[in-house]
């Protein structure tokens, strides 16, 4: 699989405890992902963070949370990434879905410098 140099970077923020079917949303979509043949995702569990309710959620030994942030990223091609958002649609209840613009400098076993045209 290759991702060229111009890429999407999908980024889903939610909490630790949503759901959906039964598992952990997280999995849910990191699975579909690998279904629909995305170039990958990543699930990134934070210490710290509020949402639109401002209710904080923490770590922190003084006050547990058990509903801790979460996101995932995936990167891929703008066409794989918009035709992934309606299943991520149907997965969230609520959260916040970022997309950007991003430049691949490498993926895969391709040197750095290959991929980026350097010198």
């Amino acid at each position: 699989m290759d991702v060229p140099k111009d890429a999407m970077l999908l980024r889903i923020f939610f909490g630790e405890d949503d759901r959906f079917e039964q598992k952990p949303l997280y999995e849910a979509i990191v699975l579909r992902a690998r279904e629909m043949h995305l170039a990958g995702a990543t699930v990134l569990r934070g210490p710290m963070g509020f949402g639109h309710s401002s209710r904080m959620h923490t770590a922190k030994v003084l006050r547990l949370s058990y509903d801790l942030p979460v996101v995932v990223e995936i990167a891929d091609t703008e066409a794989k990434i918009n035709e992934f958002l309606p299943a991520l649609d149907a997965m969230m209840a609520s959260g916040l879905i970022t997309l950007e613009k991003v430049q691949v400098l490498q993926y895969g076993k391709e040197g750095l410098k290959e991929r980026a045209n350097l010198p």
